[in-house]
């Protein structure tokens, strides 16, 4: 029987997963619940960890315990700093914070990390950096969509640099709040998505080419039905393109993703003469907190 080697921990926003691994980093069990940060109240962390993981701290007393994610923010348990970039595993295990989870027993959080870009303006994150670890890439770019996508530089094995694009949570807000909403119909027809990456290309800057949303529906290139994927791929075809005008022009791109969204940004990619290679959001997780604890 395995023997387990760490109880890793990704506490977010709104969901609490955890996991017993064993030295590969291998899943022996896990845990699941809506216990997100923002559903804990003030001092009741040490609590929901024993309500969750208690039956693994009671039976493995001597076993490491990693958190990460927004646990780690001015919101969580305990604030861990941000780690300032470049950084490798070393420096990322280096600078995590300890808590203490009673009967003497402590447990860590992985910092976030800060970076600036060329022009100086900053960027965090916090909980991306474990997974881009657990990509296990020396050179090259992962990428990691969702409401505030994240494009990570890594070079020589450490995190050089990364950006962020508020894309899912624009694209949301342009559906619901905006003028160019009320054209969609629905059920949403998949050729608005091309339409829609090939949109990015052209100049003009994105607030002028995302009216296009509604113009083209009223002077008849496209329909309805297509509105929304139009949306969808003419933000994620920026992102890509900015991503890509980022990063080197060179080495691999790794995709940090799970379910449909794995197809939109491979298109996009696609449509830049760009291929990636994907990798699943739990296996990151859980491969970069075990590379924590050997660091």
């Amino acid at each position: 029987m395995t023997t387990p080697a760490l109880i890793a921990i990704d506490w977010g926003t709104t969901r609490f997963r955890a996991y017993l691994l064993d030295s590969a980093g291998a899943v022996l069990e896990r845990v699941s619940s809506e216990d997100g940060i923002m559903a804990v109240k003030p001092g009741g962390f040490p609590a929901v960890l024993v309500i969750r993981c208690g039956m693994w701290l009671a039976r493995h007393p001597d076993l490491p315990v990693i958190m990460a994610g927004m646990v780690g923010s001015r919101n969580g348990w305990v604030e861990a700093p941000y780690r300032v970039c470049p950084a490798t595993a070393s420096d990322i295990a280096e600078a995590m914070a300890e808590v203490d989870i009673g009967n003497g027993r402590k447990a860590r959080i992985v910092p976030g990390l800060s970076t600036r870009d060329a022009a100086g303006a900053p960027d965090v994150m916090r909980g991306e950096e474990t997974l881009a670890l657990g990509t296990g890439i020396q050179n090259g770019t992962v990428i990691l969509p969702g409401t505030h996508s994240k494009w990570v530089q890594i070079e020589n094995g450490q995190i050089k640099s990364f950006a962020t694009f508020m894309t899912g949570e624009f694209y949301a807000t342009l559906l619901s709040q905006t003028i160019l909403g009320k054209l969609r119909e629905e059920p949403d027809d998949a050729t608005g998505f091309t339409k829609g990456v090939e949109a990015a290309k052209r100049k003009g800057g994105l607030t002028h080419l995302a009216f296009a949303a509604r113009t083209s529906v009223l002077l008849g290139d496209i329909s309805g039905h297509e509105v929304a994927p139009f949306l969808s791929g003419l933000l994620i075809g920026a992102e890509v393109d900015a991503g890509l005008e980022m990063g080197p022009s060179g080495g691999d791109i790794v995709l940090i993703a799970d379910g449909i969204i794995v197809d939109s940004y491979t298109q996009a990619l696609a449509a830049r003469g760009r291929t990636c290679h994907t990798i699943a959001t739990e296996s990151c997780f859980t491969a970069g907190l075990a590379r924590l604890l050997m660091a």
